[in-house]
């Protein structure tokens, strides 16, 4: 695998870490807002990424989807209110050192099919996992502009901090 194990750990925390401070930005009065009628709603966004990457990791590891266990996860994040959605977030950051720290280099390099393709777990990882957590904390990025954030710049969706005020 290109990156080490520590390497792809500490990525993945640093998009909890961006996406909760991204969180911190939204209002709770626009938690509803969605774009179109079929997208998602800003808080329906946030349950889902509680699930999306701790799913898709243990279904890498298992080398297989389980749909049935995707649905009972998805079930009990749409029971979540706000507060508890973030806090399912915040567990992400310990959820993904345990769910990598018993994978081996061959566990990565080893070839899986998932969603007919295959490829190796370490690509699938990396291409569904973290790519998709970029992907989403971008859309709520934007989400949060549509929404009046008009302060918030690239360092708010890339470094995960407030620009600094200009003087």
């Amino acid at each position: 695998m290109v990156l080490t194990k520590s390497e792809l750990i500490a990525f993945l925390q640093n998009e909890v870490r961006i996406l909760l401070h991204l969180a911190s930005k939204i209002d709770r009065a626009k938690l509803d807002y969605r774009p179109t009628p079929k997208q998602r709603s800003t808080i329906e966004l946030l349950k889902y990424l509680t699930i999306m990457g701790p799913e898709l990791l243990k279904a890498a590891k298992a080398g297989a989807f389980e749909p049935a266990v995707w649905t009972a996860a998805e079930q009990a994040a749409k029971t979540r209110d706000f507060d508890q959605t973030l806090a399912a977030i915040a567990g992400h950051t310990d959820a993904y050192a345990a769910l990598l720290a018993d994978m081996s280099d061959a566990d990565f390099r080893a070839e899986i099919e998932m969603f007919g393709s295959k490829t190796t777990r370490g690509a699938f990882i990396v291409n569904l996992v973290l790519c998709g957590c970029a992907a989403y904390r971008t859309q709520l990025f934007v989400y949060l502009k549509a929404c009046g954030r008009e302060e918030l710049s690239t360092m708010n969706l890339w470094a995960g901090i407030d620009a600094p005020a200009p003087g």
